[in-house]
């Protein structure tokens, strides 16, 4: 019988411990096992896994691909030059947060080459052993994959037993205002299970959408552009979304926004906010277009900000 559930997993769980508790004391012995030692993973696996308390959070590479410095607005050639004299990789992320009680995908990628379910396969997952999938904001290469062949085919629903959660903003921009009929399309096959909510402002109290996981406003790159902190035992990290597109060019100069920003000049301003934020409290920060191993500690430097990435 397949299991579909954490819920029936973690009963089979406790049965299985009971049960095997009552053999070895009835053996007068208990089992001697050498613990497996915690895999390493590279930048090849396009994974890297990093501790936050008792939670696992995994940064996961969907696809990588040469950028164009053309979506960076009102940035000048000489500025392209200093920077990124040799162009720049763009890479799409997701990340999973795995928490004692729930398996939370933040975002999904495109969902066209399957690389992110290939990712949670190595990591031990299932797409049915998904709970939750929040959305950063409604962009393709965001919840593309959320539907089985993602923006390219149309299949049903890839994560099949898990609730959906977009910011109100969002989705209605996105399905009424200016709307993307991809994202309703997909979004539809959630229906029964698509939620939403107003991320908190920035330093308000949190506002937990999921256990653990805090939703915080950043809007400009989409009108509901959301931002979430996991946070656990004392320890946070920060999963930024489109923050930023360019790391190389914008942690150096945030005021410079791209041309997928709904609003370039809230976006630089939520941008700035949060790496501030980020510098100011030491607290690791993560995004969707920052290569492996995708997160870093944030630190202020002149009128813009140094990114060192976590080892």
């Amino acid at each position: 019988m397949a299991i579909r559930t954490k819920r029936d997993r973690a009963i089979l769980g406790m049965i299985a411990a009971v049960l095997a508790g009552a053999l070895f004391a009835a053996c007068g012995t208990a089992p001697v096992q050498d613990a497996a030692p915690p895999r390493v993973f590279t930048a090849a696996d396009g994974i890297f896994m990093h501790q936050v308390g008792n939670v696992e959070v995994f940064m996961l590479v969907e696809n990588e691909f040469e950028g164009n410095p053309g979506i960076l607005l009102e940035a000048d050639e000489e500025l392209l030059a200093n920077y990124i004299p040799e162009g720049f990789t763009m890479t799409v992320n997701a990340f999973l947060v795995r928490t004692p009680e729930f398996n939370i995908m933040i975002d999904a990628g495109t969902g066209n080459n399957g690389n992110i379910l290939e990712r949670l396969q190595t990591l031990g997952l299932g797409p049915d052993m998904i709970d939750f999938v929040l959305i950063t904001h409604l962009h393709g290469d965001h919840f593309g994959g959320l539907r089985i062949g993602g923006l390219q085919d149309a299949g049903g629903a890839a994560f099949p037993n898990a609730s959906v959660l977009v910011a109100a903003r969002d989705l209605e921009y996105f399905t009424q205002t200016n709307p993307n009929q991809m994202a309703v399309d997909i979004l539809e096959l959630y229906m029964s299970r698509l939620d939403t909510f107003e991320p908190a402002a920035l330093g308000a109290e949190p506002y937990l959408v999921v256990p653990n996981v805090a939703a915080v406003a950043n809007f400009g790159h989409t009108p509901g552009h959301t931002v979430f902190i996991v946070e656990d035992a004392g320890a946070r990290l920060i999963i930024g979304g489109d923050f930023l597109h360019v790391g190389d060019v914008q942690f150096a100069n945030p005021d410079i926004s791209a041309t997928f920003d709904v609003d370039p000049i809230e976006a630089a301003a939520s941008r700035r906010q949060i790496l501030e934020y980020a510098a100011a409290n030491n607290i690791p920060l993560g995004g969707m277009h920052i290569l492996h191993p995708g997160i870093g500690m944030v630190e202020t430097d002149g009128t813009g900000f140094r990114f060192v990435p976590v080892q």
